[in-house]
């Protein structure tokens, strides 16, 4: 059983991302696709430097890409990343909310993908990307975790988000990275037991 988290960040995400990447371990049983208001000519460095903070694989997917657990996949600049069945799939339609890539579309497509085996992160940001998104997962019963605005460098994405879905988790940032594992351990558990073929 593979479970999606989706994360969005906009102003004051890299350090944020940095404090979550740190807190997975190497076995982390999920896997991770992030959003990071960027840049069109941003290059390879947020990659760069995501991969100092996690032992984990970090890279940007080409159009295509397998999803594999395990792995946390960052999305290109100027480009909006989508979740497929079983892989990923990039594109060039217009910025939402002023951005390419938008959490909403990543968000919004997990929705569709993943349903309710997906987790979606708001974390800091300047403006309301990522709300739509946050709606649409919660709508499917996936759960939505949304970084304390008290927390956030910026919190108007934060804000954003619980206004759209009131009843979200809401935690600190120091606290979600830790809150990930344990709740993608929880949750995968249950499911091999239930579907483990009798003696």
């Amino acid at each position: 059983m593979q479970w999606f988290v989706a994360i969005g960040a906009s102003v004051g995400g890299l350090r944020a991302l940095s404090v979550i990447l740190s807190q997975l371990p190497r076995d982390f049983p999920g896997t991770l696709a992030i959003v990071q208001h960027r840049r069109a000519d941003d290059g390879a460095l947020l990659c760069r430097l995501m991969s100092r903070h996690t032992p984990l694989p970090v890279l940007e997917p080409d159009h295509g890409t397998p999803i594999r657990s395990g792995h946390v996949y960052v999305a290109p600049p100027d480009y909006h990343l989508l979740v497929e069945p079983g892989s990923f799939a990039i594109s060039v339609d217009p910025p939402v909310c002023c951005s390419r890539p938008s959490i909403d579309v990543l968000f919004e497509s997990a929705a569709a993908a993943y349903r309710w085996r997906a987790l979606g992160v708001i974390l800091t940001g300047a403006n309301t990307d990522g709300a739509s998104g946050a709606a649409a997962l919660a709508a499917v019963g996936a759960q939505v975790i949304v970084q304390a605005p008290e927390t956030a460098e910026c919190p108007t994405c934060p804000k954003a988000a619980l206004a759209r879905v009131p009843d979200a988790s809401v935690l600190p940032l120091a606290e979600i990275g830790r809150y990930l594992n344990a709740a993608c351990r929880e949750k995968a558990a249950p499911w091999r037991q239930a579907r483990a073929p009798s003696p």
